[in-house]
């Protein structure tokens, strides 16, 4: 079989889309990690939100983060146009890039934007089960030429800085989600907050985004709306990650920090921790259901692995 990147010349352009969602970008990098490392005199452009660029920054497999834009994007001259979001505005970005090749997932809608069309993950992995996102993502590589193999972590780099008033030894607590159906009960994870510094001398280290209220959890160290590098040195130097099923419990895994994970509506299967010690705790029914109990039994476990 010819595949595109069999077709494409040494030293040529891929750009990949991806425009938004802190998870998803996080979960792209492996994907984008095994084009790299199969064709590496490729330049690679992330076609990405400003407020998310940072997922890429350092990151050796792309040497460019661009706004979405199609100006921008033709000016780059890709040879191949990849479109991981699926959105009608990737879409028409993918459909006036001026790449030769203009690749998406077919099940998506959206199709018109695209002539190679890139099969689902089952399909391309000859499996019947559900996948994760990260291999989702991965497969579209697969589909385009990259010989199979492992999926990898996802890769986050930081900058070095510095983080005030945190010891040694913390917890970091990410208590908000994108929709309340995905929040786990404030009060809960205050509790949860004491138990791992009665327990395990860990001090708890609170982190939210943009207009997530962090004010119940005022006793310990908070960051609220930190610049996301700052996140990222935070979560690269704890001990342990507990939250809500949300962006910054792959940012933590991609650090190989070990992660618990609550998930309401969302499906487990799809987006747990990848490739790091980890426990998902599914709800059956709403996410309040989760006990307490069960979480700090899912933490101490991990503490007793990672110790």
């Amino acid at each position: 079989m010819n595949h595109v990147l069999d077709r494409i010349s040494a030293d040529g352009r891929v750009a990949i889309v991806r425009l938004r969602s802190l998870g998803d970008a996080v979960l792209s990098t492996p994907a984008i990690h095994l084009l790299k490392t199969a064709r590496p005199d490729l330049r690679i452009a992330v076609i990405i939100e400003d407020r998310f660029a940072e997922v890429y920054a350092g990151n050796p497999d792309i040497d460019a983060i661009l706004s979405p834009g199609v100006r921008v994007l033709r000016q780059f001259r890709p040879d191949l146009c990849l479109n991981l979001h699926g959105g009608p505005v990737s879409a028409r970005l993918t459909a006036l890039s001026g790449a030769k090749w203009r690749a998406g997932f077919a099940h998506y809608a959206n199709r018109w934007a695209y002539n190679v069309e890139i099969p689902t993950a089952q399909q391309i992995l000859g499996i019947t089960r559900k996948v994760h996102t990260a291999e989702h993502l991965a497969s579209a590589m697969f589909f385009l030429g990259v010989r199979r193999r492992e999926i990898p972590r996802a890769r986050l780099f930081t900058t070095p800085g510095a983080l005030p008033d945190l010891l040694p030894q913390y917890a970091v607590i990410h208590p908000t989600a994108s929709h309340p159906s995905k929040a786990w009960p404030s009060p809960f994870f205050f509790n949860i907050a004491k138990h791992l510094k009665r327990t395990q001398n860990l001090q708890p280290v609170f982190i939210g985004g943009p207009s997530e209220d962090l004010s119940p959890f005022q006793i310990w160290p908070t960051f609220s709306n930190a610049p996301l590098d700052q996140v990222k040195r935070v979560l690269q130097g704890a001990t342990l990650f507990i939250g809500n099923d949300s962006g910054p419990a792959h940012m933590a895994a991609a650090f190989g920090v070990p992660v618990v994970v609550l998930f309401g509506p969302s499906d487990e299967v799809t987006w747990a921790p990848w490739r790091t010690s980890g426990e998902a705790l599914a709800a059956r029914g709403p996410i309040h259901n989760i006990t307490e109990a069960q979480v700090q039994q899912a933490l101490d476990r991990l503490l007793v692995h990672a110790g």
